[in-house]
Formats: structure tokens, C-alpha cells, sequence
């Protein structure tokens, strides 16, 4: 469903924010190996995520990677997903194919339309503070 960059994407913020409740920042490194990505992939993805206003990162002796509290409260996993995969996933065929719409369907627009529409409403209504509490609570994992 998502690009492998994304689902990247995705468990470094995740990780960021869990580090910047505990006022940590992190760093590429650290975050590398918690989510188990290559640092010159990850680096690539946190530049991609804070150009977009996801993540912060620090210039300063401390530097790293962090996100406000307030941001992680407001930021959307949407938000992330539009950053690393563009709005694609919205409205791709779910048989690949380059034209797919109502008017000329492939055999499964009807029923991956459903599916789409629920993404992207689960998408737009999560939030990345939220995905933290199971991280918080040992319930979630970034990697096995």
C-alpha cells in the first residue's frame, strides 16, 4: 500500500515524537537503527519530512531530530504519507493501470474506491500523537 520510503517515513516520526515526549532529540543514527533503514535512505527521508514541517531538526551543539508536542497533537499521518508519497494513493488504480475512473472502471474500482475513501479518512483523522500511545505503553513496535 504505502512505498517502502514512506512506511520509513512513517516509523521515524513515530520515533521522533516518542523521543521528544521524553525531550530527546534524536539522531540520524539512532533513528536508523530503531527503525532498522539505511541512515543515507533515512537521511533522505528526514529531509523530505522536514521540508515539509513534520519533523524539526536542530542546527544548534545538540542538533537532532525532534517535534513539538503541540505538532504531534495537530500533525496527521496524511500529512506524512503526502510528504514521501504524494497524494497517489488517493486515487491509483488498484489494478495499476494508468486511466481508471467511473466512467471507465477496471474490474475492481468499485469496491478498491471503498477501501480508498476509508484510507484516506483513517489517513486524515489520525494523528501522530495519537500512533505514539502504543509506543508509550510497550503495546506498538517500530521493528521486530
Amino acid at each position: 500500500m504505502f512505498s517502502k520510503a514512506c512506511e520509513y517515513g512513517i516509523k521515524a516520526t513515530l520515533y521522533i515524537a516518542r523521543q521528544s515526549q521524553l525531550e530527546k532529540r534524536a539522531s540520524l543514527k539512532e533513528i536508523a537503527g530503531a527503525i532498522n533503514s539505511p541512515e543515507a535512505f533515512t537521511a533522505k527521508n528526514l529531509h523530505q519530512l522536514a521540508r515539509y514541517g513534520i519533523i524539526n531538526s536542530g542546527n544548534s551543539p545538540n542538533g537532532g531530530f525532534y517535534i513539538p508536542t503541540v505538532d504531534q497533537e495537530k500533525g496527521k499521518l496524511s500529512h506524512i504519507v503526502t510528504a514521501i508519497d504524494g497524494s497517489s494513493i488517493y486515487n491509483g488504480c488498484g489494478l495499476g493501470l494508468r486511466e481508471c475512473n467511473e466512467l471507465q472502471p477496471c474490474p475492481v474500482h468499485d469496491k478498491f474506491k471503498i477501501i480508498r475513501d476509508q484510507l484516506k479518512a483513517m489517513l486524515e483523522t489520525t494523528t501522530i500523537h495519537e500512533l505514539t500511545t502504543g509506543l508509550k505503553e510497550g503495546l506498538t513496535f517500530l521493528k521486530r
